[in-house]
């Protein structure tokens, strides 16, 4: 049975709740599928179907829409090579660089229209389950897309610099303090998949969790409509942040070490 959930309803139930875990909207082969999962899935098809009908015809002369998108993708394009001093390497990262910054924006900015988080089933217990709901505030989600900026990094590292010199940043034997700094360098690397995985995360959780709160503790047409809009703004913001670290990154592990 399909439903609407809003403040209403959670009022009438005696206040408001906030989970970190996900919601599991139902199994496929044993595998949980959670609502947060499904927003995932939702965001791959927009960016398809965008991608695809932004090139579907490209121009000589190009339109409105289509010089839009040349001047973004071409900007950014040319700062990816002014950080990394090297176009032959903003063509191999660029990719994945600007793809992360889409899926996150497109993912943020879609956990927050109408209807998302309020539109679900009720399960065997009577408990309404949300058929989407923000990827971000699910820890599974933001972890995966440090996994994917982690070994983005470290690929190209080794791939610029070879496998021993760039270990060596790592492993160093030849002085007490070059072993200790080493050890400092390895550890801050592997730091990074927690501080890429909490930062998105908690920022994402934190913005929903607000937006629940004043919406059951005030009226739930005008007030909220400010903060969705600065939420609208964080998710942008989140996106940025999460690429341009990447980009960073990955210019810092293709340096030759000290």
């Amino acid at each position: 049975m399909f439903s609407l959930i809003n403040t209403a309803y959670a009022a009438e139930t005696g206040g408001i709740s906030v989970k970190l875990a996900p919601y599991i909207v139902g199994y496929v082969g044993g595998i949980p599928i959670t609502a947060t999962l499904l927003t995932v899935w939702l965001t791959m098809i927009v960016l398809v179907a965008v991608a695809h009908f932004a090139g579907k015809s490209p121009k000589m002369v190009p339109g409105k829409l289509q010089s839009m998108f040349e001047v973004l993708l071409g900007g950014v394009f040319d700062y990816v090579a002014e950080v990394l001093e090297s176009k032959k390497l903003a063509k191999r990262y660029f990719p994945i660089i600007m793809t992360i910054f889409l899926f996150i924006l497109t993912m943020n900015w879609i956990g927050l229209l109408p209807g998302v988080t309020s539109i679900g089933i009720y399960n065997a217990y009577d408990k309404f389950i949300p058929l989407l709901y923000p990827p971000a505030s699910d820890l599974n989600i933001t972890i995966g897309f440090a996994i994917v900026a982690f070994v983005t990094i470290e690929v190209a590292g080794v791939l610029a610099i070879g496998v021993w010199k760039y270990a060596g940043k790592f492993i160093n034997f030849k002085s007490p303090l070059g072993f200790v700094i080493g050890i400092i360098e390895l550890l801050s690397e592997l730091a990074r998949l927690i501080s890429f995985s909490f930062r998105l995360f908690g920022n994402i959780f934190a913005g929903k969790t607000l937006l629940l709160v004043v919406m059951f503790l005030a009226t739930p047409y005008l007030l909220p409509i400010p903060l969705i809009a600065y939420e609208f703004f964080v998710g942008f913001i989140q996106a940025f942040i999460f690429a341009i670290l990447t980009l960073y990154f990955i210019k810092l592990a293709t340096e030759e070490p000290h």
